[in-house]
């Protein structure tokens, strides 16, 4: 891949094309940086100034043949990831394992490749993380597990990668993509589950970037090895409507 003006910040959104993903590289391309999307299938709607690499994540040979064709990198935004819905004893370890496979083994393989690039730049990782990995997850275990791992995995390589490297998670909550209607149904029912959050609905995937955006920022050079929660303040306590006590007192 050819450099472009080699004073802009060159960033790569894994996963970049759709969701969270696209949500994230434009917010990148609103920065004015080359932004490099990468992921098997192309968008179905291109997003303006952002740049598509096909690549399979799985494949560590053809992720180190992404690095190494830059230029530069600045910022590297783990971002692919995801699972469908099934109780662990609705499938068998194999599936459960590349769940596991393609959100912690895969972002390890990518900050691996891009490890020499993001140094020689003193870039940042921003893992994109979920509150799944802090909390049961029902459904959704394996998924669960391998967030819980990539937390852990961001703080020891924000040690071990410091000072050239900052490395960070954001850790969100429920988005509203185009995949909603697949978790929570019509638009009733996507609004009903927005209820459920402090703030009274869910993030949109424009808010996800700007969150990486200030991450991988200067605003942002003291900050390494943390977790920010980006989730609307949370679940309400389901025991705070259960309880009996009087709640007008």
């Amino acid at each position: 891949m050819d450099g472009t003006d080699p004073s802009r910040r060159t960033v790569v959104v894994t996963g970049g094309t759709r969701g969270v993903g696209a949500g994230i590289a434009e917010a990148f391309v609103r920065t004015g940086a080359r932004v490099v999307a990468c992921a098997r299938r192309p968008p179905e709607v291109p997003a303006p100034g952002c740049e598509f690499v096909p690549v399979d994540l799985r494949d560590t040979v053809a992720v180190h043949e992404l690095f190494a064709g830059l230029d530069r990198l600045d910022v590297l935004v783990n971002n692919a990831g995801g699972t469908p819905y099934g109780l662990l004893g609705e499938r068998d370890a194999e599936r459960h394992a590349r769940v596991i496979e393609l959100n912690l083994t895969v972002p390890l393989t990518a900050s691996l490749a891009a490890r020499h690039h993001l140094a020689a730049a003193r870039g940042s990782i921003v893992m994109i993380g979920s509150v799944s990995g802090a909390r049961p997850s029902p459904g959704t275990a394996a998924y669960g597990a391998a967030k819980a791992g990539l937390d852990s995995l961001a703080r020891t390589m924000a040690v071990e990668w410091a000072p050239e490297i900052r490395v960070n998670t954001l850790v969100l909550g429920m988005v509203r993509t185009e995949l909603s209607a697949l978790h929570y149904g019509d638009e009733e029912g996507i609004a009903a589950v927005g209820a459920t959050v402090p703030l009274g609905r869910l993030a949109e995937p424009r808010e996800i970037g700007e969150a990486a955006v200030f991450l991988a920022s200067d605003a942002a050079a003291y900050i390494t090895g943390s977790s920010l929660l980006v989730h609307g303040g949370g679940e309400r306590p389901a025991f705070l409507d259960a309880a009996t006590v009087n709640k007008e007192a």
